[in-house]
Formats: structure tokens, C-alpha cells, sequence
């Protein structure tokens, strides 16, 4: 098969099949590699000559010690979550789902940990305050709930769990789903499109962002949480919408977002998608970088101020992005820069990302003496050297 053919079936110009073959850029998406080995007729495994792209390649092989306590919440039916549960009430459940999220969003070290000890009673305390709720105070529980099983999808994700996060994301939209609540639906949906998109399912994360977006459109009336909902579930709509070779889609949506942006007043956190400008710039970024153009990536990266008010996962998360884009580049000097940023920055998100992995053992096999130290520094940080 042509470079041109192949480039065409996947959605991919022939200069980018070109690279790909000679090595001067590496497949590092999940999404391209299943494109890549269903038009090829072939296993993940025979493009990477491994085990494929598993759910533990983020953690060395290594699971979480809190999974499986997790595991085992999540494994219950939620009639039987508020069991041996008693003592709290509303107030103390939101309070602790507010901390709990404050603890994954800015604290620099030992987050995951802090954070993965306290769901399993997190979730039970939920289930048990919503079976107990009486009118006013029902809404606003249900809220938090949602919210927790947002922090859990996106901590099992993080620490290389996709389908106990599916499980999460899709409990949490079950929830929104018979609330009746637009802009509490949005948010739910945001959630489970992060996920799909993230196992690489990005047709079905494109059409559900599309179809929620019909369904849960904000008027003039509607809240700043709405609209950043709404303007967040454009933006991960784009990204499926990008991964699943649908260019003008993408970009379509992306601009809803940047309409939708012009509605909150700001950077703001609703729903903790960090929804505002700074992160529609960033996305920009991520979609052109999805493309395969990470040289303009690159050169849009440069005008992103990034906002120090957004939280630290999501700062970290776009830290990676760039560092990718010059890893692709083979600058190695701006990659270990990055790298560095990253350290400083996140030290315990960085073990947890497949990227800087694969990024760090790149550079070990061409180490120089100029960054030779500060990549060592970090490799020995997440385990790939002594």
C-alpha cells in the first residue's frame, strides 16, 4: 500500500505516513494505533511488537493500592452503597466532596493517594445522604454525587484504570440523566466523553457530546455552570471528533466553545472542567497537535498564557501536551525543559503519565551531556533508573 493510500484511509497526509516510516515521528495515540491495525488488518500488538497499550502502561504494571478497594464500591449495586453508613448528614457529605476535590485539584504531592483513600466511604456517605434527602435538600445532593463520580472517573483514569472509570462516568450519568437538570445533564455527559475518548471509543464519545449538545442548550437566562457544561462538552466533542479523522467537525466545534467561552467571564471551574478562554486556547493547541502538526502546535502554544489560577491537573495536563509536541519535533533540549517544568510543577502526576514515560526512555537512549542530568533526575523520579 501507498504512503498516499494508507495516509488517506486514516485520515492522515502522506508526509505524515512518511515520518511515521522512517521513524522521524512516533504513533503515540491509541486512537490512530486501532485506525492504524484495523486498515492493516492487523493487533495493536504487531505495530508495537508488545502487549499493546494497556491499562497499567501508565504505572509501570504497578495497580494503585487503593484500586481495589475501589473496585470492590464501585462492584455494589448502589442500593447496597449506604449499608453501615451513619452519622452524616448533607452538609458534611458536600463539604467532603468539595475537600476532596480542592486535595486532586492543588495539592503538589501524594494527591492520589490522599485522594484514592478517601472515595470507597465517599461514595457510600453519598448514596446513604441521597436515600435520606427530603425535599430542598435533594437537588443539591445529587449534585455532589455527580461531582464525586466525576473525581472518580478522572483519578482511575489517571492512575491506568479505564473501565472502572466507564463505570463511574456512566453511574454518574444515570443520575443526571433523571434529574431533568440541562446543565447537571451537560456535565455528566462531559464526564463519560472523557473517558470514551480516552480508551479510544471516539465515535461514541463524538456522538454523545453531539447529541448532548442538541438536548442541553443554554439560553440567554442560563447560568455561567451551564454555559461552561456546555462549552466543555464542545471541547472534548472536538477532540473525539479529531481522533475519529472528522477535521471539519472538530473544528465546528471548537468554535461553539469559543462562543460559549464569551459566556462565563473568565477561566472558571464549574463542574471542574476548567472551562473558560485559557482552556479553549489550549485545546487549540491539542487539536492541531492531534492533527499531526506539531510544529503549529508549537507555534500556537506560544501566544497561551497559561492561567496559574486553573488547576493543577489541568495546567500539568497541558504541560505534557507541549512536551510532547517538541518530543514529536525531536527537540530534545525543549523536551527535558518541559520535563523539568513538569518535576517542579507535579512531581507525583508526572509517574502516572504514559507520555512522559515514553518521552523519558526515548531520551535515555540519547542522553547528552547537556541535559544528561536533569533527565536522570526525572527518570530516576518515576522509576525508569536507578
Amino acid at each position: 500500500m501507498s504512503q498516499r493510500a494508507l495516509g488517506e484511509l486514516i485520515g492522515r497526509s502522506e508526509n505524515w505516513v512518511f515520518k511515521v516510516e522512517h521513524d522521524r515521528m512516533p504513533v503515540d495515540r491509541v486512537s490512530v494505533l486501532i485506525t492504524l491495525s484495523q486498515v492493516l488488518r492487523c493487533s495493536i500488538e504487531d505495530l508495537t511488537g508488545s502487549g499493546g497499550f494497556g491499562s497499567r502502561i501508565s504505572t509501570g504494571n504497578i495497580e494503585h493500592q487503593h484500586v481495589p478497594a475501589i473496585r470492590q464500591t464501585l462492584s455494589l449495586p448502589t442500593s447496597l452503597l449506604p449499608m453501615r453508613v451513619e452519622g452524616i448528614d448533607a452538609q458534611d457529605f458536600q463539604e467532603s466532596v468539595n475537600h476532596a476535590w480542592s486535595v486532586y485539584e492543588t495539592q503538589e504531592e501524594e494527591r492520589y493517594q490522599d485522594v484514592g483513600s478517601q472515595l470507597p466511604m465517599l461514595l457510600r456517605q453519598g448514596h446513604a445522604v441521597l436515600r435520606d434527602a427530603r425535599g430542598e435538600e435533594e437537588p443539591a445532593v445529587l449534585r455532589h454525587l455527580i461531582s464525586l463520580y466525576s473525581l472518580h472517573q478522572i483519578w482511575l483514569r489517571r492512575v491506568g484504570e479505564p473501565v472502572l472509570a466507564r463505570v463511574a462516568a456512566d453511574r454518574g450519568l444515570a443520575l443526571a440523566d433523571g434529574a431533568g437538570d440541562p446543565a447537571l445533564l451537560a456535565a455528566a455527559a462531559w464526564n463519560l466523553s472523557c473517558v470514551l475518548t480516552s480508551a479510544g471509543d471516539v465515535s461514541d464519545s463524538y456522538e454523545l457530546a453531539r447529541q448532548t449538545i442538541a438536548e442541553c442548550r443554554p439560553d440567554e437566562d442560563s447560568s455561567a455552570e451551564h454555559w461552561s457544561a456546555f462549552g466543555a462538552l464542545h471541547l472534548q466533542g472536538a477532540v473525539a471528533a479529531v481522533r475519529a479523522t472528522k477535521g471539519p467537525a472538530a473544528w465546528d466545534l471548537y468554535k461553539g466553545a469559543r462562543t460559549a467561552a464569551k459566556r462565563v467571564n473568565g477561566d472558571s471551574n464549574h463542574w471542574h472542567t476548567c472551562f473558560g478562554p485559557t482552556n479553549v486556547a489550549m485545546h487549540e493547541v491539542h487539536l492541531k497537535a492531534e492533527e499531526g502538526d506539531a510544529s503549529e502546535a508549537l507555534r500556537v502554544a506560544d501566544n497561551v498564557q497559561i492561567n496559574p489560577a486553573l488547576p493543577l491537573e489541568r495546567r500539568t495536563r497541558y504541560l505534557i501536551e507541549v512536551m510532547n509536541c517538541n518530543r514529536v519535533q525531536q527537540d530534545d533540549y525543549a523536551t527535558v525543559y518541559v520535563l523539568k517544568q513538569l518535576m517542579e510543577q507535579s512531581p507525583e502526576e508526572i509517574t502516572f503519565s504514559p507520555l512522559v514515560r515514553e518521552a523519558v526512555a526515548e531520551l535515555l537512549k540519547r542522553e547528552k551531556p547537556l541535559w544528561r542530568g536533569d533527565l536522570r533526575k526525572i527518570a530516576k523520579h518515576i522509576g525508569l533508573a536507578a
